[in-house]
């Protein structure tokens, strides 16, 4: 009788199930990503070959195809969008508008934001994105 244990004893870890788990923590993940942002405004913007960062107080006017205008995500009607502005940026020193403008708009679109920049005498900075190389 050979009551020896065996001392060639190696453990193992099972990962059949481990694929699984990361399959439904992926899907958790782009589920919940696409809920993050549910009010963002689709824009297409315009492309440049360097981009800068602004780290002042800043408001952000975007700009639709559809010429409809978003101060911070909050629909604006044009002939509101100078009093609005000249509201918010009062309390702001130095305050800078981020212009986000589609670029399906036409130059006329954008040289009008900016007499309305113009007159209540802020600075307007044009969003764009990065072109890849």
């Amino acid at each position: 009788m050979n009551l020896r244990r065996n001392k060639n004893y190696t453990a193992e870890v099972y990962t059949g199930s481990l694929n699984d788990i990361m399959f439904f923590l992926l899907l958790f993940f782009l589920i919940i990503s696409t809920l993050v942002n549910p009010s963002v405004i689709k824009l297409i913007l315009p492309n440049a070959a360097k981009t800068q960062t602004v780290a002042k107080q800043q408001v952000t006017l975007s700009i639709t195809k559809e010429k409809q205008y978003f101060i911070n995500k909050q629909e604006i009607p044009f002939e509101q969008l100078e009093s609005e502005l000249s509201g918010l940026t009062k309390s702001i020193t130095d305050a800078t508008i981020i212009l986000r403008v589609d670029n399906a708009l036409t130059v006329q679109d954008l040289v009008d934001i900016l007499q309305i920049g113009n007159r209540i005498k802020v600075k307007m900075v044009l969003a764009t994105k990065t072109n890849p190389k």
